[in-house]
């Protein structure tokens, strides 16, 4: 153990303490806590040995000071009109789960009860049903460093528990907002996300900031889907380009589930999604889309494990990167069919486009097969603009940094289109349309 990692540990342990003093309202969750710092104790910090982390550098644990949750005053002092700014167009009186700084904000909040959807807090509510607890106090059973130094540091989660009451395309948007601080802060929310027999649910889960800090969100998401269940889950990252972000999803489908996600990342300096979409029930299909980007001095890094554990599933994933100036991006797939697995049909692909010579793409797309009877494919691709393309655009009289942006375009919005929410996709692509503008500013 280095001399940052240790000091990084000792923080962590030394943390859980003052949390006894309230152990009395919440016993389970500082149980949980208290096993978790212990476990993480004994865990390596990943570094660039390990074949998961291989190209995925840690500098900023060893470069920054952070401080934790617990040592953090929570922020209180956010009114509506302060986060106007970030709301989608639209959604001003739907729906909302706010949370500032790793925790629960009612006051941002909006949530129409009684209607399908039940809200818990894990740092608000002591009458959690057990079934919900068991599904969050498993970090014992998980060999992720960050996983478990979440258990072991959880400021606060939103548990969203959906039956099949719930009115057809309701929409819920989940949204992080992190103020800056005159101290780095490791922020640690946890959620669970569980739906009933037959139920639906569409869930915006957003990323963002106010003013420009440097703060590392460690989050966790949990997904059960029930048999019949659907989910359209729509992910956006855009957050402060000082930030660290790394979020770990989990989603179980039972049998008939529908799993539907489009993601775009696009914020931070630093930023990893940990994914793993786990088949426990037959004739389940999942589909992920996603569109990353990575301008200068950026780092974004997507891992995805697609578990294929019964017969008869289906998945489709779909990524595309888009780079310029001396961005990163990582891209590790991989699809598993056990061996009873048979009927299995997968595919994953992954496309990048890179408008620099000194943006670097990662991508290694992989296929572990132990059945027999499946249909299965993986590819991945790296390349420029089409020469062809840009002349044909400049041949009309449009001007190249003008037919550049329209191709990139182009190449994004086969990602957007995906977003089924019209205010949603606009949202999208002006985020887009923001990074290709700063590209040419730099440029």
């Amino acid at each position: 153990m280095n001399q940052s990692e240790g000091t990084l540990i000792r923080r962590l342990v030394s943390d859980q303490r003052p949390a006894e003093k309230n152990s009395d309202h919440n016993p389970w969750l500082h149980v949980l806590k208290k096993e978790a710092a212990s476990w993480v104790c004994d865990m390596p910090l990943p570094n660039r040995k390990m074949e998961a982390w291989r190209y995925t550098p840690l500098g900023f644990i060893d470069n920054t000071s952070f401080i934790t949750d617990a040592e953090e005053a929570p922020f209180e002092a956010l009114a509506p009109s302060d986060i106007e700014e970030l709301l989608l167009p639209g959604s001003e009186s739907g729906d909302r789960i706010v949370f500032v700084n790793g925790r629960y904000a009612p006051g941002l909040s909006r949530l129409k009860t009684g209607n399908g959807v039940t809200l818990h807090t894990l740092a608000g509510d002591s009458k959690l049903p057990s079934r919900f607890k068991r599904k969050i106090g498993h970090a014992e059973l998980s060999d992720r460093f960050f996983f478990t130094l979440n258990n072991a540091l959880i400021s606060d989660g939103a548990v969203i528990h959906v039956n099949g009451q719930a009115a057809e395309g309701r929409r819920l948007e989940l949204l992080h907002i992190t103020v800056g601080m005159p101290d780095p802060v490791i922020h640690n929310p946890r959620h669970l996300v569980v739906l009933e027999n037959n139920a639906s649910l569409e869930l915006v889960e957003r990323y963002t900031s106010l003013g420009k800090s440097s703060y590392f969100n460690n989050t966790v998401i949990d997904i059960h889907l029930s048999e019949g269940s659907e989910l359209l889950h729509t992910r956006l990252q855009e957050e402060s380009e000082l930030a660290q972000h790394l979020s770990h999803l989990t989603v179980k489908l039972q049998a008939r589930s529908h799993y539907q996600q489009v993601s775009l990342a696009s914020g931070g300096a630093w930023s990893r999604t940990d994914a793993q979409i786990i088949f426990n029930g037959e004739h389940a299909h999942a589909e992920l889309d996603g569109l990353i980007l990575a301008g200068s001095k950026q780092l974004n890094d997507v891992h995805l494990e697609v578990l294929h554990e019964v017969p008869n599933c289906t998945s489709r994933e779909h990524f595309k990167g888009l780079l310029s100036a001396n961005g990163k991006i990582v891209f590790d797939g991989k699809i598993l069919v056990a061996r009873d697995a048979q009927k299995t049909d997968a595919a994953l692909n992954n496309e990048n486009l890179m408008l620099s010579r000194s943006a670097e793409v990662d991508t290694k797309p992989q296929l572990e097969i132990f059945a027999d009877d499946v249909k299965c494919s993986h590819g991945a691709t790296v390349g420029e603009l089409d020469p062809e393309m840009l002349f044909y655009l400049r041949s009309r009289g449009i001007p190249k940094a003008e037919a550049e942006r329209m191709l990139c375009t182009a190449f994004a919005n086969e990602i957007v289109s995906r977003i089924s929410d019209s205010s949603l996709r606009d949202h999208a692509k002006r985020m887009v349309l923001q990074r290709l503008a700063s590209r040419d500013e730099a440029v």
